[in-house]
């Protein structure tokens, strides 16, 4: 039996492989249309770590790790493959004054071509081609001067692409979203460490009773109505300080801790829908509506949106239940003793509440939730509440693993596969059902492997764009297609770089990549259908 199940993992592990090598390779023997060469090497990365991630062939850091480098040496302006590139060039003949005669291959659609600046850098110069001769032409352009180097294929990949400088990857390492993970292993360390965790514990989940279900679905309320006020990252952050101690009680062989490692960073992103600060692609929907000249008030938002919360915080729950069910009917919280009085335990209780409140109150201060962050980072270390065997046994891995979903993030922008990815879809051909359905669905799963904030960035301006231009007819809807739009960027969490929530999540060893990708194809095609639905029969009605 063991002998089979060595073999059976190897096999999936080469499978993995295999998979990831071929979606690495696949784009440079499939050439798609509108994707520059640069593009293509970012799809290339995008389906290796994609495939990688799903399947953990190798650990999902090791993953990102590999994704960074990778980026480095193949798309940054001091890896290999940018330095021994170059452009190929010639000197314009002059034949008389502002005309010129040059490669036919250097016109770019018969109207410029590309002046070699400095290095790699170009200048486009708009022509107008007065005569074509077999492969050259004669242009007048009373931009070019005498000895001007001009680019002999229009169509070069350096030309349209300005490589990012190596740090712009590694910079990932200490993004400022990594700086806020950080701050909550801190204070999650710092909890265990004084027991501030299983006080916690007792306070917040006693009215929910002793059965295991119940107590999942007080733990999922609480960071339900936390992240709708606040940064989801900080209150998934906080609530696993309190999962770590319950989980740690059940058997060893018991998957419902999986269940409750689940519950929050789901919790955290489908609160953080109910309200307009509650995550940024609310905000973005908001500002690109306002410019418009539309707008949607504090509690009429939360008007439209709550019915799915509501909905999809029930069907996690039940799906979380039905796919890992407790071995136990009821639960003991085993959580004797008193607060801990110590010197440090205060100091701990006051830099933990301070950040709290600071987290909660973004809003009204707005000092950015990274920067509260790295206050627990600094007192705790400073005062010697957490010491360096302390700081070693915090996840560092998660750390890396969320690095390499931002830095993907960063090379689909770079690149313009994020927008060839968007735009390859022909919007103005579908009916106004699909096109909601297909909005929704490039969100839903651009999401999963970008920042769902850059995906809104990405999408919402497409959609005001085909609302305002008449394109999609009478009866499209902007402001229902741009919730419905910034609703699907939050519910994608099927990965664990999907969002720094789900990331969080994985630090605490209960999941499997498996597990995720599971209930989070089940709670984002429902929350989808649920979205679809309410958009287009309650929505109307409303707004």
């Amino acid at each position: 039996m063991r002998t089979k199940r060595k073999t059976g993992v190897n096999k999936v592990r080469l499978a993995g492989l295999a998979l990831g090598f071929i979606g690495f390779l696949l784009p440079f023997f499939i050439q798609f249309d509108g994707l520059s060469f640069a593009g293509h090497m970012a799809l290339g990365i995008f389906l290796m770590a994609a495939s990688f991630w799903m399947l953990e062939p190798i650990p999902i850091y090791s993953t990102s790790l590999l994704v960074i480098m990778m980026q480095v040496l193949l798309l940054s302006a001091q890896g290999p493959v940018y330095m021994a590139s170059s452009l190929p060039e010639t000197i314009p003949v002059n034949l008389q004054e502002n005309l010129w005669q040059i490669p036919g291959s250097a016109l770019d659609n018969n109207e410029a071509v590309y002046i070699r600046i400095d290095g790699k850098k170009t200048r486009r110069v708009d022509v107008e081609v007065t005569e074509t001769r077999e492969d050259m032409a004669i242009i007048r352009a009373p931009g070019l001067t005498e000895g001007d180097v001009i680019v002999t294929e229009s169509g070069h990949w350096l030309i349209k692409y300005r490589a990012a400088h190596y740090s712009e990857y590694f910079r990932t390492l200490a993004d400022p979203i990594i700086i806020l993970f950080l701050g909550g292993f801190m204070l999650a360390g710092a909890a265990v460490k004084y027991n501030l965790d299983k006080n916690l514990t007792s306070v917040l989940l006693k009215p929910f009773g002793k059965k295991p279900m119940y107590i999942a679905l007080g733990l999922m309320l609480v960071t339900a109505v936390l992240s709708a006020f606040m940064s989801n990252t900080a209150t998934t952050a906080m609530m696993m300080t309190v999962v770590i101690p319950i989980t740690a009680q059940f058997p060893p062989e018991d998957r419902f801790k999986t269940a409750l490692a689940l519950s929050v960073p789901i919790a955290a992103n489908v609160g953080g829908i109910a309200t307009p600060i509650g995550t940024p692609p609310n905000a973005i929907v908001i500002a690109a509506l306002n410019q418009q000249g539309i707008s949607i008030p504090f509690g009429e938002w939360m008007l439209l949106v709550m019915p799915i919360v509501i909905i999809l915080l029930l069907v996690s729950w039940f799906t979380l239940g039905y796919l890992f069910p407790p071995t136990l009917s009821e639960f003991k919280l085993k959580l004797e003793g008193k607060f801990n009085t110590s010197a440090k335990a205060i100091t701990l209780y006051v830099i933990f509440g301070l950040t709290v409140i600071l987290w909660i109150t973004e809003a009204q201060h707005g000092i950015p939730s990274s920067m509260v962050a790295f206050l627990p980072i600094t007192a705790l270390t400073v005062t010697s509440v957490m010491t360096k065997e302390d700081i070693r046994s915090l996840p560092w891995d998660v750390l890396w693993l969320v690095s390499g979903g931002i830095a993907l993030g960063v090379a689909m922008d770079n690149t313009g596969l994020a927008t060839w990815i968007v735009s390859s879809i022909s919007w103005e051909t579908l009916p106004k059902l699909m096109l909601l359905l297909v909005f929704g669905l490039v969100a839903y799963m651009m999401s999963n492997f970008l920042s769902n904030t850059v995906t809104a960035t990405l999408i919402i301006p497409l959609a005001i764009s085909i609302g305002t231009s008449g394109i999609a007819g009478e009866g499209f809807n902007l402001i229902i297609t741009c919730i419905f739009v910034g609703i699907a960027c939050n519910i994608a969490m099927m990965l664990p770089i999907s969002t720094p929530p789900n990331a969080i999540a994985m630090s605490t060893g209960f999941l499997k990549t498996s597990d995720m990708v599971k209930v989070g194809i089940i709670v984002g095609i429902i929350g989808l259908i649920v979205g679809l639905l309410i958009a287009t029969f309650v929505w109307p009605f409303m707004i």
